[in-house]
């Protein structure tokens, strides 16, 4: 048996979330055409007869703004120092950039790491541009002293690949016991991942300037008591934090039709994933500046 952890990094939107979502084989990460979409190290738990993969998808490594950016990539430099693989993602549509390097760069000085480097959105291009990449991937682990123990293109949208990928994490882990029971799929808190549909469906369509200034916390959520046992309903009530009114009058949408969409989205994904039908209420409130205060951004979970 072998167990152990792969961190999968990268800069933002390169598709780790995808690319998590589709080893685990089940939606363990949201995922949206944001940079900086993920906000919290998720764990999902790929469970096989010859051992145990915990993949931790980390935050888009990025030059912060603010002291929530500067938070984030504290965080994966945490999470990366202490797993046994790290996998750096480089999208097969783009070209490499200096956060590439940046990210590259830091990775190499980690000692007694595998790491492995995979092409990602293979799906997008041709096979050409792929090859062209792969290289190039190859080139920049020369340069930086990176002995790439694999080097792999994925799609993780078309499902190409992914097993492949999966079995050769899986043979780089150190002998051990599983770590989660079979059958776990992820060990993120129920309320963070509730959290988190709710901020996907806020994310979408939405200007580009609001993305990193929502927030999402759950106040309450509780089975309503006087429900008969087979017709449960979970309440779950809601907050959408963002940093100025403007940003407010966005979410909600004119006659809060946009805050309504956003709200039907995700009961369906949230009930979903519980098990059973939810009523979800969404407020939305302004934090002013939330990510550049220390206080609000604790209170906030960051």
């Amino acid at each position: 048996m072998r167990s152990g952890f792969t961190c999968i990094v990268g800069r933002p939107n390169v598709g780790k979330s995808t690319l998590t979502n589709a080893l685990v084989g089940q939606k363990v990460a949201i995922t949206s055409d944001r940079p900086q979409t993920t906000r919290h190290t998720i764990r999902g738990i790929v469970t096989k007869p010859e051992g145990q993969l915990i993949l931790i998808d980390t935050p888009g490594v990025h030059k912060p703004r603010t002291l929530l950016g500067e938070r984030l990539n504290a965080l994966v430099a945490d999470t990366w120092s202490e797993v046994d693989v790290v996998v750096m993602c480089f999208p097969a549509n783009e070209a490499i950039g200096p956060g590439d390097r940046f990210i590259a760069e830091q990775i190499a000085s980690i000692p007694r790491v595998k790491k492995v480097a995979v092409v990602t959105k293979i799906d997008t291009t041709d096979k050409q541009a792929v090859g062209e990449q792969l290289l190039a991937v190859q080139k920049l682990g020369q340069e930086l002293g990176i002995d790439w123990a694999e080097l792999v293109p994925v799609s993780a949208v078309a499902d190409n690949q992914v097993d492949l990928l999966s079995d050769l994490l899986m043979g780089m882990l150190p002998e051990g016991q599983i770590l989660y029971p079979d059958g776990e799929l992820t060990d993120e808190p129920e309320l963070i991942m509730i959290a988190e549909l709710i901020r996907e469906s806020a994310l979408e369509g939405v200007h580009d300037e609001l993305p990193h200034s929502i927030a999402v916390v759950i106040d309450e959520m509780a089975m309503r008591a006087d429900r008969p046992e087979d017709k449960p309903l979970m309440d779950i009530f809601a907050l959408i934090y963002v940093e100025r009114e403007s940003q407010k009058h966005i979410v909600i949408g004119k006659g809060g039709s946009r805050l309504k969409e956003v709200g039907t989205e995700a009961r369906i994904a949230i009930s979903k994933m519980l098990g059973v039908p939810v009523y979800l209420d969404i407020r939305v409130k302004i934090a002013k500046d939330w990510q550049r205060d220390p206080k609000q951004l604790s209170r906030l979970g960051f």
